[in-house]
């Protein structure tokens, strides 16, 4: 490796060559096309940055002519979050040197990425759709394009990139060096492989879609409404300080986040629906440990590196199995022991047996039994302990019954008391107005008959006081008014 990269390698901290280092390595600086498979949070992204930075050195100039700094490598994700930090770690690698390195995508301006694209860079890392709207409006070229990485290929073709990274490709030249990672190899990534690789090398460094040997892995038979205090009672027993908590879909994540937040944690939630700011603010937050509880979409299951997570949860069953084994690896990175905890339903059955079959491990759902951390709440108090002065009322009202207070009552006392009397109403001496209300038999509706008390002169129309009738006006076209 060239000596500035070496330093950089020295700042970074790293010591030993993870296994897929040690494999990827010398064949990306033999100039061959690869495939590597390898489990997240081994060092994929050292695997082909630094190779690619060794070769590109002899391009290094320090001149401020943009032609100068032309792109020579591409590297495309499929999420922002993924770009922004591969594009951290390319800049580190890349910091004693005078390679320039860019990222762009999309949710934030793009001025200032063009700025920067005008300036000239030599390695760009981007995100396939705000890639394609910089190359239409001609802020980039990418003619001199020696050197492509697809991260995470099988992400991009799940969420419907492949249209895009067709495109793309066929704006770099047919002579370059294609290099393809991920965790998870389908039947449509080699394809994919065969149509834009050129004799690739296979790399493995263990079976493909095999899950880490450090993650211990827990499946939890609950029912819906039993989720969330399963997720608190795991973190208080296990004493867990922060975790992922991985749901299905956008909208989940808002209400589980505001749930949690509500059981006194701190939470903030990750899904596609907030802007690209307040994304790497909950993630900065949570990596700086502000937060306790990452409530997340699957945008924050590949390739995101948070040192010494301890535990990840698939509150959600994924849809799709190989989404667990990039959910889970966000534990126990770099040899790090992690825990997985999913809870499944018994409307889960299928998905957990295409887990079974994609990791070829059998599934055992265990039973859980919840502890009530519920706050007792507090006895219903009656309204005539409310009332202070109820209690001395009831007793001067058995007192005139002839009742003891203290004698024990031979019916169930009631369970209201009645409403005691305003301190300014006044009692009526007159039983008149404690009388209920009654009717006169004598008496005729208001709404049948003649009109009562009604002058002999008025005829009886047959209807009351209370309807009135109608006038008799003229025709408006040749009709008289009636007679006076």
């Amino acid at each position: 490796m060239h000596p500035k990269l070496l330093r950089a390698v020295a700042d970074a901290g790293y010591e030993t060559m993870t296994p897929i280092q040690a494999k990827a390595i010398p064949i990306v600086l033999a100039g061959r096309d690869v495939m590597g498979a390898a489990q997240t949070g081994t060092g994929k992204t050292a695997a082909f940055s630094l190779p690619l930075l060794h070769k590109m050195m002899r391009h290094e100039n320090a001149s401020a002519s943009p032609a100068r700094h032309p792109v020579r490598a591409l590297v495309l994700a499929p999420t922002r979050e993924l770009a922004d930090q591969v594009a951290n770690n390319i800049k580190a690698y890349a910091k004693h040197s005078q390679l320039r390195v860019a990222c762009v995508f999309g949710g934030i301006d793009m001025a200032p990425q063009t700025a920067e694209l005008k300036r000239g860079v030599e390695v760009l890392i981007a995100t396939p759709g705000r890639l394609l709207d910089h190359i239409q409006i001609k802020n980039c070229q990418l003619g001199q394009v020696e050197y492509v990485v697809l991260d995470e290929a099988d992400r991009m073709l799940d969420i419907g990139f492949l249209p895009d990274l067709q495109r793309i490709l066929s704006y770099l030249p047919k002579s370059r060096q294609t290099l393809l990672f991920s965790a998870t190899f389908s039947t449509e990534i080699k394809k994919l492989a065969q149509s834009y690789l050129q004799d690739p090398v296979l790399v493995e460094v263990a079976r493909p879609n095999a899950t880490a040997t450090n993650v211990e892995q827990r499946f939890y038979s609950v029912t819906d409404d039993d989720k969330r205090a399963v997720v608190r009672q795991l973190l208080r027993q296990r004493e867990l300080s922060q975790a992922i908590i991985f749901v299905n879909s956008k909208l989940g994540a808002a209400r589980l986040a505001r749930s949690f937040e509500r059981d006194g944690l701190r939470t903030a939630a990750l899904h596609g629906d907030k802007s690209q700011d307040e994304r790497l603010k909950a993630l900065e937050a949570f990596k700086r440990g502000e937060v306790d509880l990452l409530v997340a979409t699957d945008v924050a299951a590949r390739g995101l590196d948070i040192a010494d997570l301890p535990a990840v949860f698939n509150f959600d069953i994924p849809f799709n199995a190989e989404d667990y084994v990039h959910r889970i690896g966000r534990t126990g990175r770099a040899g790090a022991s992690g825990l997985a905890v999913s809870l499944a339903t018994r409307d889960d059955a299928r998905l957990v047996a295409d887990i079974e079959k994609l990791i070829k491990k059998k599934i055992d759902l265990e039973a859980i039994e919840l502890e009530d951390d519920r706050p007792a709440r507090r006895p219903r108090r009656r309204e005539f302990d409310e009332v202070p002065d109820a209690a001395p009322a009831r007793a001067a009202d058995h007192a005139q019954a002839g009742v003891s207070a203290s004698a024990p009552a031979s019916t169930p006392p009631p369970s209201y008391a009645p409403r005691p009397q305003r301190s300014g109403s006044r009692h009526h001496a007159d039983p008149f107005f404690d009388r209920p209300y009654e009717a006169d038999p004598n008496a005729q509706p208001g709404w049948e008959g003649s009109v009562p008390n009604a002058p002999a002169s008025q005829p009886s129309t047959g209807f009351g006081r209370l309807v009135k009738q109608k006038r008799k006006v003229a025709s408006l076209l040749g009709g008289k008014p009636p007679a006076a």
